[in-house]
């Protein structure tokens, strides 16, 4: 393999609020690691998440193709292992894809194109499995309840003690490309994709980076609470309707601590990279698969089409091929991130991927670029929602309800919903036209109703069977601790 093919190295969080970096311009956490990362690339504005919850964004960021069209959409569906994956496609390259850490895919395939896989999930392989995640003293704070503002504040996060094994595991694994690289045995590129936790809830810190930004963390710019009333169900249904102030402050606190560590691991790994002589031509992404609303329009953790939630942090660097210190405003979907990859590593694309490849964009700012991405929300309970930002402007779909409308150029924070607003009839009725082309809710209806059938059969048949996971990393629940603030 010619010494001149890339490296890769992409580091992929879990629900990392899109503006919380200094980097993206918060004047508050520190993220010395990221930042040092944007100086040497280019920083991203305007990326949005396929989905904003775990599971179907990551299958979508993996197979380059929307919910809709690879069939997960919750974080219970099992993505077809026949669907090709950026893994595979690197693998058909001439690469040999490893993953560190998180993946979150469920069911028996948990490589998905990867030929290694050194750290694995934290929780059971198979829906239904009798063997489910016990977070002790922290049970239910990592689900969407007011559980996990009620037990927010200092202690400590398994979620964190699993980033720590898989930045060692990394960060021993490019000692080792070090060692042979030194020996002169390194005779080809490294394809290495790397899974953190944090900063997702439980919003739980270390005393050493909770105190860090106890008094600092701001509150929510924007408190209160969307009108639009699936919001106002989701809120009743999670019971956080009310949150007292102290909660939020905890909550808050704790977050930016966890961003905070987040972003020293990434440190520990980026140093590995540089000290090992592997960082001259090495690719290197950074991004999320969603973000975190923080209390932000009365709204915690993600699941809603607000800026916080559907946007994520992403920086691309690459030595001697992308400008350092570069900002990209353009809308990008992650869908793109998947696509830029291959093509910066000359791998296959991916059939029927939407993904649009950056480097043309990236290397000459005139390319021609159309300034357009989606994400769609689907639950088991009924809700079939769809999101186009094309341009300045932003359409959220709701079937059944109200849509929202807004001009993010002249509304950045949404706070005026246009989509009753006369004067812009035109753009609504175009964007509601643009999201639902392809986008058909019945089918979709069907196709989730076939797997909640699909899916009865194989919970209960892992409940009975309880087959052995394949990668999953033993969480204990004594790893969970909260201490008063």
């Amino acid at each position: 393999m010619p010494a001149s093919r890339p490296n890769l190295l992409y580091v992929l969080s879990d629900q990392h609020a899109p503006t919380l970096t200094g980097c993206l311009g918060d004047p508050v956490v520190e993220t010395p690691n990221l930042d040092r990362l944007a100086e040497q690339g280019v920083v991203f504005s305007n990326v949005y998440c396929p989905s904003p919850l775990c599971v179907p964004s990551r299958a979508a960021m993996l197979t380059g193709r929307h919910p809709h069209e690879n069939g997960v959409w919750t974080n219970d569906h099992v993505l077809d292992s026949g669907q090709p994956t950026l893994a595979h496609a690197l693998g058909a390259g001439g690469y040999r894809p490893v993953l560190v850490g998180r993946m979150h895919a469920v069911g028996p395939d948990q490589l998905h194109g990867y030929a290694e896989r050194l750290v694995g999930d934290h929780g059971p392989n198979h829906v239904g499995s009798p063997r489910p995640v016990d977070h002790g003293v922290l049970t239910g704070t990592a689900g969407p309840a007011r559980v996990s503002l009620e037990k927010s504040g200092p202690g400590q996060s398994a979620y964190q003690v699993h980033d720590e094994d898989v930045a060692a595991a990394t960060v021993d694994y490019l000692n080792r490309l070090g060692v042979r690289r030194r020996a002169g045995l390194l005779d080809e590129p490294f394809c290495l994709s790397v899974g953190f936790m944090l900063p997702h809830q439980p919003f739980v810190a270390r005393r050493e980076d909770y105190d860090r930004y106890a008094g600092r963390a701001p509150p929510p710019r924007h408190r209160e609470p969307s009108p639009h009333p699936h919001h106002r169900r989701w809120r009743r249904e999670c019971g956080v309707e009310e949150v007292p102030d102290a909660w939020v402050a905890r909550a808050r606190t704790a977050y930016y601590g966890l961003v905070h560590r987040l972003d020293a691991l990434i440190g520990q790994v980026l140093a590995a990279l540089r000290e090992n002589g592997l960082d001259e031509n090495t690719l290197v992404l950074y991004t999320s698969d969603h973000g975190e609303q923080i209390g932000e329009h009365g709204l915690w953790w993600k699941q809603s089409f607000y800026e916080d939630s559907v946007k994520v942090p992403t920086i691309l660097a690459w030595p001697g091929v992308l400008p350092p210190g570069a900002r990209c405003d353009r809308v990008v979907s992650s869908l793109d991130l998947n696509a830029t990859m291959l093509d910066a590593l000359g791998a296959p694309p991916l059939p029927g991927s939407d993904g649009r490849s950056l480097l043309p964009l990236l290397t000459d700012p005139a390319a021609p670029w159309d300034d357009v991405a989606f994400s769609e929300y689907c639950t088991d309970e009924g809700d079939y929602q769809r999101m186009v930002r094309r341009g300045d402007w932003k359409l959220g779909y709701y079937h059944d309800q109200p849509r929202q409308l807004f001009d993010l150029r002249a509304d950045p924070h949404e706070l005026n919903d246009r989509a009753d607003d006369p004067t812009c009839r035109a753009v609504l009725e175009a964007l509601t036209r643009e999201v639902l082309d392809g986008w058909d809710v019945e089918r979709i209806a069907r196709a989730m109703a076939a797997k909640r059938a699909d899916g009865a059969i194989l919970r209960d048949w892992a409940s009975h069977v309880d087959p052995p996971d394949q990668h999953r990393w033993r969480l204990v629940p004594q790893m969970n601790v909260l201490e008063d603030p």
